[in-house]
């Protein structure tokens, strides 16, 4: 019998790899050595839930990490109408790394850590979305991606019960992992870039920001659509939010018993109190409000700065490292364009002023269109200007971009997400996403390997210049030199307009 090509090549072959917490078992396949379930952390289970994490411990015999593990607990994305499910397995213990390396070996690579969006309530490094595959065997470095605690596990600020930015305190433990152990897998762990998409992103911002600790291990970052413009919760805010939430528990937040109570309810009981909290938040919010979130990171004053020093705690933050950074043209349209109530707006429910300038830049736009591009720019597009001004003032090198590359679906146009499978190279795993429905494909494999290959480079040698595509020069101040990623493809001067003023 002749044997298959394709066979031969999607072959896997057993890998064995000791580190310094035990012996893991992954494979080979394609000339990629993967990882998958690596634990970082020890599993927030128990009287460890709702605390910060503990460092992962060694393991006695040989660690299977030929399969992917549990994501994080999570209800049902609000972005599934853009970018599809998933189903995958879900459990608290789930604080584990995805690693995919040419070799573990002695080589030192380039190392890029990929911090998932979602919210901060939904989505996982481990998704098929984010397989960093492609990344790591077209560049010949260390991708790995990075599952941590969302929802109210990994947010809920309750003194007593919950310190919150308990995701932010798992990130920062990956980061020490990585640092530590990556050696192992081939990379160099003096040379990490961190990546990050959404509350990705965002969270990237916020380690750099973070109040007293240690400089974080890395020497740039890729920042792609970070809400920046999201305003944290202050405690009274989120002790609000953290009574509703405990309530609908069944539990009393002032009870003796209340942090040991909590720890014993079962994972379905904290995603059901969760969507009550949910509704809660979004019935208190202005209606359309894309930021109705119950639990994002909150200015506690001790994870993070309290908000009249975070401001200055952020423009610190852009000054640390080199930054390739952007967002998409129709950030808002995936939030919006399903609501009816803002479909069937008169009139935008912005500034007059604002209206002016908005209409004026798309002529015959909608009343919802016309606050769909408002709160982009607000929420994303203009702070994004903002940390791109503020590294470049710090002297640090910074590449901006846009991605103008319109949806087949028109209401969604260039929305939140759409830019992930041509970074990724995951087309297929976008298969069912309505936002990738009817695309040209040829159109996007070409604009794909532009985008990797720029992608690539930055992490290498922080300079995203390849043949394949036109000149990206810096951004400065002056010129603000911003590449258009779209069918056609190049540079401009101030995509961004001189209308957004840094606040």
């Amino acid at each position: 019998m002749t044997e298959n090509p394709t066979q031969r090549r999607n072959q896997k072959t057993t890998v064995l790899l000791d580190t310094a917490l035990g012996q893991l078992r992954g494979y080979e396949q394609d000339g990629l050595h993967s990882f998958h379930a690596v634990p970082y952390a020890q599993a927030p289970l128990g009287q460890l839930r709702f605390a910060a994490p503990l460092p992962a411990e060694a393991w006695d015999g040989v660690r299977d990490a030929q399969q992917p593990g549990p994501i994080a607990p999570q209800l049902p994305s609000r972005l599934s109408l853009a970018m599809g499910d998933f189903d995958l397995p879900q459990d608290e213990d789930c604080l584990t790394l995805t690693i995919r390396t040419p070799a573990a070996d002695g080589k030192r690579r380039p190392v890029v850590v990929w911090f998932h969006g979602g919210g901060y309530i939904s989505g996982a490094g481990a998704l098929p979305w984010y397989d960093g595959s492609r990344l790591a065997s077209e560049g010949d470095l260390v991708f790995v991606s990075v599952n941590y605690r969302i929802g109210a596990l990994g947010y809920l600020y309750a003194p007593g019960i919950s310190p919150g930015n308990l995701g932010l305190l798992d990130q920062r433990l990956a980061l020490e992992w990585v640092r530590d152990h990556i050696a192992n897998f081939g990379g160099n762990p003096a040379q990490i870039t961190l990546m990050g998409q959404s509350a990705g992103s965002h969270s990237i911002a916020l380690l750099l920001a973070q109040s007293g600790a240690a400089r974080v291990p890395a020497q740039r970052a890729i920042m792609q659509s970070a809400p920046l413009g999201l305003k944290l919760y202050e405690p009274e805010q989120a002790t609000v939010i953290a009574e509703v939430f405990i309530k609908a528990l069944g539990i009393d937040p002032g009870h003796a018993q209340a942090r040991a109570r909590i720890c014993q309810v079962s994972t379905r009981a904290i995603l059901d109190a969760q969507a009550a909290t949910f509704r809660f938040v979004i019935a208190q919010a202005k209606p359309g409000d894309p930021v109705a979130l119950p639990f994002i990171p909150t200015a506690d004053g001790v994870i993070l700065p309290r908000s009249p020093e975070m401001a200055a705690a952020m423009q610190k933050a852009a000054a640390r490292l080199d930054v390739l950074i952007g967002s998409t043209r129709e950030e808002a349209n995936v939030f919006y364009y399903r609501l009816p109530a803002v479909q069937a707006l008169t009139e935008a429910p912005i500034p007059p002023a604002e209206i002016i300038r908005l209409s004026a830049r798309r002529p015959g736009a909608s009343a919802a269109q016309l606050l769909m591009d408002f709160a982009g720019e607000q929420l994303f597009l203009g702070p994004t200007l903002d940390w791109a001004m503020q590294a470049v003032e710090d002297g640090r090198r910074v590449h901006l971009y846009q991605f103008d590359w319109p949806s087949p679906n028109h209401e969604l146009a260039a929305g939140h997400c759409l830019e992930l499978p041509f970074v990724f190279g995951t087309r297929t795993a976008f298969a069912d996403a309505p936002m990738m429905a009817g695309a040209d494909m040829s159109q996007v494999d070409a604009l794909s390997a532009m985008m990797r290959a720029s992608w690539i480079g930055f992490i290498r040698n922080g300079n995203p210049n390849h043949a394949g595509i036109p000149p990206w020069p810096l951004f400065d101040a002056a010129h603000r030199a911003t590449m258009r990623f779209d069918v056609v493809s190049g540079t401009v001067g101030d995509l961004a307009g001189n209308a957004w003023q840094a606040s």
